[in-house]
């Protein structure tokens, strides 16, 4: 069979995903067999939720496209549409509520997620293909660590989180997915997930330490696991985090 090339160059932050020699260079990329423009991208090792538009020689394109011999394909994310506004887009339509689940790489940033009011999914027990139909069945966006898992043909919406560091993890999403604004903390259960209620202090009194009767008058309990919630002294210092957060976005 006779080889045919395709010349690739992926766009800002897609290089993350290359080895060093690839990034920020065109890439010959030689095939033999008829390739869809999706699997050529993704056997680059670019996962196609992180890619938000594909031009190829003059022309926009979807995932279905069928490379040709000597096609000059760029491949773009989210962040280039500051620049360009493409015809056509891979990017699925935004999803009307906001929701995620996560993989086990990143049980303290569904923590963070949570705190800040975030519905987030996570155990460190899901199995990627569980994952993936979580993702898809539910319309919850997927974050990881893992690439191959976002490179599953049931995760439409689904996003790589580069950094390692939990603090700059969750600046890193509310950056990405422009959530700042609806950031509302302590709605949530940060064991569970589950919403928190009010509840009377009468009705609890025996579920909290003494100390705690005695100075605190306002309580909520989470709907589906019944934990018990007040403003003690951890409340200041995640008060303080949520602080944090929101002033990285004013530049306080």
């Amino acid at each position: 069979m006779i080889m045919a090339i395709a010349y690739l160059y992926f766009h800002a932050e897609l290089n993350h995903f290359l080895p060093r020699q690839q990034k920020e260079v065109r890439i010959s990329h030689y095939f033999e067999e008829r390739a869809s423009i999706k699997d050529m991208i993704e056997s680059l090792g670019v996962p196609h939720p992180e890619i938000d538009f594909i031009k190829v020689n003059d022309e926009y394109v979807d995932f279905s496209y069928i490379v040709a011999d000597e096609d000059i394909i760029n491949v773009y994310p989210i962040s280039s549409r500051s620049d360009i506004t493409p015809s056509v887009s891979v990017s699925p339509k935004s999803l009307s509520i906001i929701r995620f689940v996560l993989d086990i790489h990143l049980g303290k940033l569904a923590t963070s997620l949570r705190l800040l009011g975030f519905d987030t999914l996570y155990r460190n027990d899901y199995e990627d293909e569980e994952l993936a139909k979580i993702s898809d069945n539910q319309a919850r966006i997927l974050l990881t660590r893992d690439k191959g898992l976002l490179m599953r043909s049931l995760v439409t919406h689904g996003y790589y989180v580069r950094n390692t560091n939990p603090d700059k993890q969750i600046l890193e999403v509310l950056q990405r997915f422009d959530l700042f604004k609806l950031v509302s903390p302590f709605q949530r259960c940060l064991r569970c997930n589950g919403l928190l209620e009010p509840v009377d202090k009468q009705s609890i009194v025996e579920q909290v330490p003494e100390k705690v009767r005695v100075q605190i008058d306002e309580f909520q309990r989470c709907q589906d696991c019944d934990r018990i919630y007040w403003k003690g002294s951890h409340y200041e210092r995640l008060q303080q985090f949520i602080n944090g957060v929101l002033d990285s976005k004013t530049g306080e």
